[in-house]
């Protein structure tokens, strides 16, 4: 706080749940044989402790609210019902900042999603073009210094999935529609009623500018209907991907 010159902070973030969730970026989803594994290796902070501490932080006035980050609907519930039965010990958690955008939606739409909405929690939507993707710059192939190429790995999701043939169905339905393909994505995102706020990124000032530019782009119903037509074929495409050989 000294460093940053201020007194106290806004809204603080748990940025990951300290135990094994599955489903992250990509990876295969919960497996209860797979939990006891990651319990038997290693000692996780329970939800107690972790919203004990964020109450001390808050009781010194150095933080006002707090959310948390790739959380699960379990993660969401058990912290809202120990805010709700003990207010003095814990905290309530006010956001939680997951990835959302036209190819991640799934996770949260179902379960998360209605979670979130009865324990007053808002989504903060963080890559809402999917770590550049849905910007159709990938389209041609890799793009030096851009972000999935620099990072390969924790982008492999984008890549060899069914991620490729959804993002080229966006960009076409944004090009039919006189819209940059980043347009279309996040203008989507801006204005869902299931979004609180979008995190967005940019490296560039005209980046930057497109992004901000979107937020004044409102989709008329046919877009919608047809961005529905993609999501039923495309519903969850980063986790299509083909069997290794």
């Amino acid at each position: 706080l000294e460093r940053l010159g201020i007194d106290y902070i806004d809204l603080l973030q748990l940025h990951w749940p300290d135990r094994y969730t599955g489903g992250r970026f990509g990876q295969p989803d919960f497996l209860p044989s797979a939990c006891e594994e990651e319990l038997a290796k290693a000692q996780f902070v329970d939800f107690e402790a972790q919203l004990a501490a964020c109450q001390e932080l808050a009781k010194a006035g150095k933080v006002r609210y707090f959310g948390v980050s790739n959380e699960t609907p379990y993660g969401v519930c058990a912290m809202a019902q120990l805010a709700k039965s003990y207010p003095d010990l814990y905290p309530k958690i006010v956001s939680i900042q997951n990835s959302y955008s036209l190819v991640v939606r799934k996770d949260f739409e179902a379960g998360l999603c209605e979670a979130c909405y009865h324990h007053n929690v808002g989504l903060l939507a963080y890559s809402p073009l999917a770590g550049g993707s849905l910007s159709g710059k990938y389209r041609q192939g890799p793009v030096e210094g851009a972000r999935l190429s620099m990072f390969p790995g924790y982008m492999e999701r984008y890549l060899g999935s069914q991620n490729e043939a959804a993002v080229n169905a966006y960009c076409s339905l944004a090009e039919a529609n006189g819209m940059s393909p980043s347009e279309l994505a996040l203008s989507w995102c801006y204005h869902s009623e299931r979004v609180a706020s979008t995190i967005i990124g940019a490296t560039r000032l005209d980046q930057l500018e497109e992004n901000l530019k979107a937020y004044d782009t409102k989709l008329g119903d046919d877009v919608h209907e047809e961005i529905d037509d993609i999501y039923r074929q495309y519903t969850d495409p980063t986790k299509a991907k083909p069997k290794k050989a």
